[in-house]
């Protein structure tokens, strides 16, 4: 890569100059060191006068230099006064000199594409290590060099998390979301984690559900939805999304359950019941199905003594919660009510004895 000439220099700074840029032409075209390692020197060599390093050349070339060896030795083979991923960054801040950097935007950009890789390096080598602050500073480097992208700026939210900076991350998290362009179900669902971490559960279900309008048809959010409206009791919200989430997966057993559950508190009770026979259609020995079914049924009972059907499959779902967990003091204490209702009183004083004795 020739550079064009500006400026008058002193005869030894012109020699090392062309000569650099020559070696390092030589280098961009066969990828042999040892033409880098010769523009290296060369470019030292007319950086060393005041003047010399106020040369928008000499700048030019010593960028060129440092920002490629900072990524071709990145493991630091070479001795060096100063990293050189940090002598290229000080070079890169010096070519300003418009309208000359105008006329070198290619190897500007250059500088700033070898420089952000070089960083990069840097923090990836720095996340293997498991040292975040670190990597967080060298993301934040490859980010203001270059319009980075998106993968960069989600790694810099990431890493805000883990060292503590969550309101970074969620300022980063709320610009990627704000746009259509650069917004994905990942940075949603990170977003609503980031704010039920911080108990704040209003800009939670904002970011849900701004997230179900982009990504209506994500699984993901849909279910983390349902989750925080459960979490919430927000039953009457569930309602009109389950159909939705269990046609995603339909033998999804918790899913069903949270049907039949949310259904049941907002009175749809018939609805609530076909899906509790579907929870233990799917999974017969599952204790809420068939004890909310059996609680369904003697609610019903009571209400109505003389139903014997209702009687019937109470006792049954009830029996069936009780044989699965027999130590448990809700499906007991169902059936005692049955009994009692029933005036079953052998069936009562049995019940109230094992209750007796698990309460002691």
């Amino acid at each position: 890569m020739l550079l064009l000439a500006t400026g008058v220099l002193p005869a030894t700074a012109q020699s090392n100059l062309k000569e650099g840029n020559n070696n390092f032409a030589l280098y961009t075209k066969t990828k042999d060191f040892k033409y880098l390692d010769a523009a290296r020197k060369l470019s030292d060599a007319a950086y060393q006068t005041k003047r010399d390093s106020v040369s928008f050349r000499n700048i030019l070339l010593r960028g060129l230099v440092y920002s490629t060896l900072a990524v071709v030795d990145s493991n630091r083979a070479q001795p060096y006064t100063a990293d050189p991923a940090d002598i290229g960054l000080s070079t890169l801040r010096r070519l300003t000199n418009k309208p000359v950097s105008t006329e070198h935007e290619a190897e500007i950009n250059y500088i700033k594409r070898s420089l952000a890789n070089a960083y990069l390096i840097k923090a990836n080598r720095a996340v293997v290590s498991a040292n975040y602050e670190e990597a967080y500073h060298q993301y934040r480097k490859v980010d203001s060099i270059s319009r980075s992208a998106i993968d960069v700026k989600h790694n810099l939210a990431v890493l805000s998390t883990k060292i503590g900076g969550n309101e970074d991350a969620i300022k980063r998290y709320q610009a990627f979301t704000a746009q259509k362009e650069t917004s994905s179900p990942v940075y949603i669902l990170e977003l609503a984690k980031l704010y039920r971490q911080q108990g704040d559960t209003r800009s939670m279900l904002n970011t849900l559900l701004a997230g179900r309008e982009q990504f209506p048809e994500d699984k993901e959010i849909l279910f983390t939805l349902i989750n925080t409206y459960l979490a919430n009791e927000a039953y009457s919200a569930i309602v009109p999304l389950v159909d939705e989430a269990i046609a995603h997966e339909p033998e999804n057993v918790n899913l069903n359950y949270i049907a039949g559950y949310a259904n049941e508190m907002e009175g749809n009770n018939e609805v609530a019941k076909s899906f509790y026979e579907k929870v233990i259609n799917l999974d017969a020995n599952n204790f809420e199905g068939n004890l909310e079914l059996g609680l369904m049924y003697l609610k019903e009972y009571i209400a109505n003594p003389q139903d014997e059907e209702k009687q019937n499959k109470a006792q049954d779902y009830l029996l069936r919660a009780n044989q699965i967990q027999p130590s448990e003091v809700r499906a007991l204490k169902s059936l005692a009510v049955l009994y009692d209702q029933a005036g079953d009183i052998i069936q009562k004083e049995r019940v109230n004895s094992i209750l007796n004795q698990l309460t002691q």
